[in-house]
């Protein structure tokens, strides 16, 4: 009787022996699977923005984006095959999406790309942060502390971006004269507009807003709504440009 105790006691030791390491590959995996997704993604998106965008800090920010996550791209590719794990090759459905926009949107595409670069340098963050306090990978554990600087420092870079082309938005509110004195069309632009609901509520609330409701996208591509400012209520639009306009009909 404690021979068979004790042969089923072995038994589970060892069970557990083997699955112990199973439990700690698939957390991995996850770690390398995220990450990879949103490292294609940076680049990817990126290689579009240089060509769509119109500003230059936000064409300087893209090339950045390909070399900095190119490279890093490279490292988890390299530590993944050390470590006997996948890396995705395709971008996941939601990335994919995103890229997507981008391809569609009619140029240029300064605002859309911002806007998911804030969203993902957010989303990167706390990732690589996570898995470097609790990874339970070694090698890619040190890769996402290494990585975690990089990552801060480009989502500071975005949202200076961000922040100048808000003011910008904002203060435009009477037309800029070119040459020959022929004046531009004042904001909100008509045009193509690739912003979905949240990211329009996301950016209309970046230029000082509270309280955003009732978008809707007119006919002309200008997402339309309500929101508070200064304690007053007021009409507020976005267009596809990034622009944030108050006080339009």
């Amino acid at each position: 009787m404690k021979t068979r105790i004790l042969l089923a006691s072995l038994a589970t030791a060892t069970a557990m022996a083997f699955a112990l390491p199973a439990l700690a590959a698939d957390s991995a995996q996850d770690f390398v699977d995220k990450a990879a997704a949103g490292g294609m993604f940076e680049v990817d998106s990126s290689k579009l923005a240089e060509s769509k965008v119109q500003d230059k800090s936000v064409k300087d920010f893209a090339r950045k984006m390909i070399d900095d996550h190119g490279t890093a791209n490279a490292k988890l590719e390299t530590i993944a095959g050390e470590q006997k794990l996948t890396v995705p090759k395709e971008l996941d459905a939601k990335h994919k999406g995103d890229v997507d926009t981008l391809q569609n949107g009619k140029d240029p595409i300064d605002g859309p790309y911002v806007q998911m670069q804030r969203d993902a340098h957010a989303d990167a963050v706390k990732l690589f942060e996570s898995y470097a306090k609790d990874g339970d990978n070694v090698e890619l554990k040190t890769f996402a502390q290494q990585t975690v600087p990089t990552l801060k420092m480009h989502q500071e870079m975005i949202e200076k971006i961000a922040a100048t082309m808000g003011t910008q938005s904002s203060s435009s509110q009477t037309p800029k004269v070119t040459v020959g004195d022929k004046p531009e069309q004042a904001p909100p632009l008509p045009g193509a507009n690739s912003f979905t609901e949240d990211q329009a509520k996301g950016r209309i609330q970046d230029a000082g807003f509270a309280d955003v409701s009732k978008l809707t996208k007119d006919d002309q591509g200008i997402w339309r709504g309500q929101a508070n400012k200064d304690g007053k209520n007021t009409t507020v639009a976005l267009d596809y440009k990034g622009n944030v306009v108050a006080g339009t009909n």
